[in-house]
């Protein structure tokens, strides 16, 4: 599969470089939508958006460098080659929880409800975003013979880029239609990663490419991490009452 869109002048366009940008764009429409429905300004709603996008892609490609680091460290010149793939999504969740924070406490906005509102354009984001893997014939796993496997070098594997997708699209269908039953601020974030990091778990024991550190999986560690924490910090704030969502 050609992985090159169209050229611009010479320059090459590639498909997963379109994918992600479509997966943003789609993404920001509905925070903004869902952000105005709430209350808050578009310019805050933009300014949101400004800074978790680069401080997610910027981490995304750290992360996967740094745990890739044994063939970066032996082919510089190819650490910014974002075209080529290499976005870890728990990078990225990093660098745009971050960028979220410090944006809400320089303009004083509630973290919380920003989280849980960028938890829905979020996981339709990374929904989408997959199908950049698809195009690069990256993230899939082992062999199958099960009728929906896909050819990549002459082997049928796995799609798991599929399977995640739309276990992506099952959280987004949840996520939006129990928004207003969260009972406090950043619970429906926490949802978000709980419910992801189930999938992701069984999903990434099917990988062939998955970042390692030594024998483990490193995105069954962080997956089976933010299901624990997850489910321990729901019930210990609903039980304390803390943040509870104004009526």
């Amino acid at each position: 599969m050609n992985k090159i869109a169209f050229e611009i002048f010479g320059l090459q366009i590639a498909w997963y470089g379109i994918i992600i940008a479509s997966a943003m764009m789609i993404g920001t429409m509905i925070l903004l939508k869902v952000g105005k429905k709430y209350g808050y300004k578009e310019n805050d709603i933009l300014d949101l958006v400004m800074v978790i996008l680069p401080m997610a892609i910027v981490f995304a490609r750290i992360y996967y460098v740094v745990f890739e680091w044994s063939y970066y460290s032996q082919n510089p010149s190819m650490i910014f080659a974002f075209r080529e793939g290499g976005l870890a999504i728990h990078g990225g969740i990093i660098g745009g929880v971050l960028g979220g924070w410090i944006v809400c406490k320089y303009k004083k906005l509630n973290f919380g409800d920003l989280a849980d509102m960028v938890s829905i354009p979020l996981i339709l984001g990374q929904a989408i975003g997959r199908w950049g893997n698809f195009i690069n014939q990256e993230a899939h796993g082992g062999p199958t013979d099960l009728p929906w496997g896909i050819m990549v070098d002459g082997v049928k594997v796995h799609p798991t880029f599929l399977y995640e997708s739309i276990w992506n699209l099952i959280i987004f269908a949840v996520l939006a239609f129990t928004f207003k039953s969260r009972k406090f601020y950043g619970e429906h974030f926490v949802k978000y990663l709980v419910l992801y990091s189930v999938g992701r778990f069984f999903i990434e024991g099917l990988r062939t490419d998955s970042l390692m550190l030594g024998p483990l999986r490193i995105a069954q560690v962080f997956s089976l991490v933010a299901i624990i924490v997850g489910i321990v910090f729901i019930i210990i704030v609903r039980k304390k009452g803390l943040w509870k969502i104004k009526e």
